[in-house]
């Protein structure tokens, strides 16, 4: 409609025949899907089907036109609708994350690296590094908006031989995109693809949360854990479980939404001006990418917003390895007190092996270690095993992030 409205300004179809074409154009699904049977071409049998109810002014309707000029473009109109879904549910996303970081700036926690214990940080340093992902995914998106945001009526193979440019100006006007600068016959696949990635890229980062929640959920972890809202049953045959099902589910989702990105990339090359093999997969990757997305982040948002946290099992947890995660501290003051890196390794190893096979406290051993009590008091000592110690720098990161209280 919009194209005849153009054509019709530029005096090339009769402003009565556009008002009849406003005034009866309609359609019937079980007429489009009879005619496509015998068309088997999916624009024809839409044209022809409108055609019918229109009468003689339906000769200006697709007047210059070719099926990408219209589907291409509305695909595109589809896509920065969607992208807008998207965007709130980053954003509601962002809001949850910075509440949870600003909640649990001091609920300390051993971090791990490898699975393995390593050192003490804060839970609210999880959530503020996701909110910094987070932000970052909002910027991708933004700018893949604007990617996306493009229209073109540039004819059979761009060249707009039976076209007038102006006519595709007015109708990305009138939809809220930009012409294309240079086309084919189709929008060039790049735009799509990067769209793709970069839900997949979210899709991925909304994995990370959800695999850390899988993994901080273990029975013999329980740091935290979705939530288990009433009513909810976790396993038929074992009334006892508490799964993180929804996590789960975030997880399986991601891998498709990746591997829609994979065909996304695919569809760049096409044949000279244009072939139709990426058409078949865009009305499934598309749609499903974008539904995906926008369910994984309300998920997200809810496991995360509700998030069950035990900071009992926290502390239990910090005290599990007897010291261990102190090491490196008791390492710089050796080095701070004049031994060398090697020697004061050692000397901190050989008492953390020990630890490992049952001695004891780590701090006690190495009180008994006469390397060691040679250079540094019992007071020194001690502090080193203050878990504060290792979070002095962490309002720094959280001025950084402009998430001071």
């Amino acid at each position: 409609m919009l194209a005849c409205e153009a054509w019709c300004q530029l005096g090339v179809i009769p402003a009565q025949a556009v008002q009849e074409i406003k005034d009866r154009a309609g359609f019937d699904l079980g007429r489009i899907a009879e005619i496509e049977a015998e068309t088997r071409h999916d624009v024809i049998a839409f044209l022809t089907a409108v055609g019918e109810r229109v009468g003689p002014a339906a000769r200006y309707i697709h007047y210059g036109l070719t099926s990408s000029d219209v589907v291409d473009t509305a695909l595109s109109v589809q896509m920065v609708r969607a992208v807008d879904i998207l965007l709130k549910g980053l954003a509601d996303l962002k809001a949850v994350l910075r509440e949870q970081a600003i909640r649990h700036r001091a609920t300390v926690m051993v971090g791990r690296t490898h699975g393995i214990h390593a050192e003490p940080v804060v839970l609210g340093l999880k959530f503020a590094l996701w909110l910094s992902e987070t932000e970052r995914n909002l910027a991708r998106l933004r700018v893949v908006r604007e990617r996306v945001a493009v229209g073109k009526l540039s004819g059979a193979v761009g060249t707009y031989a039976n076209l007038d440019p102006r006519v595709e100006e007015y109708v990305c006007r009138a939809l809220g995109l930009q012409p294309a600068p240079v086309s084919t016959q189709i929008l060039q696949r790049d735009r799509h693809a990067e769209l793709l990635t970069t839900l997949a890229v979210i899709a991925g980062c909304l994995e990370k949360y959800a695999t850390e929640v899988r993994l901080l959920q273990k029975t013999e972890t329980r740091e935290v854990e979705e939530p288990f809202r009433p009513g909810q049953k976790g396993s038929s045959a074992m009334p006892h479980k508490r799964n993180p099902v929804s996590s789960e589910r975030i997880a399986g989702l991601a891998r498709v939404v990746r591997g829609h990105a994979l065909t996304a990339l695919e569809n760049i090359s096409l044949w000279h001006e244009r072939d139709i093999s990426h058409s078949s997969a865009e009305r499934i990757i598309i749609p499903d990418s974008t539904t995906l997305v926008d369910f994984m982040l309300t998920q997200v948002t809810d496991i995360l917003r509700d998030l069950h946290i035990y900071p009992a099992n926290m502390v239990r947890n910090l005290q599990a390895t007897q010291g261990l995660i102190f090491s490196q501290r008791v390492l710089l003051v050796l080095v701070q007190k004049g031994l060398t890196r090697e020697d004061a390794y050692r000397v901190v190893q050989d008492a953390a092996m020990q630890t490992w096979s049952g001695a004891g406290h780590l701090r006690d051993v190495l009180a008994k270690d006469e390397r060691l009590m040679a250079v540094i008091d019992e007071r020194e000592l001690a502090a080193c095993f203050d878990p504060n110690g290792f979070l002095q720098h962490v309002g720094t990161i959280y001025d950084r992030l402009g998430l001071s209280e």
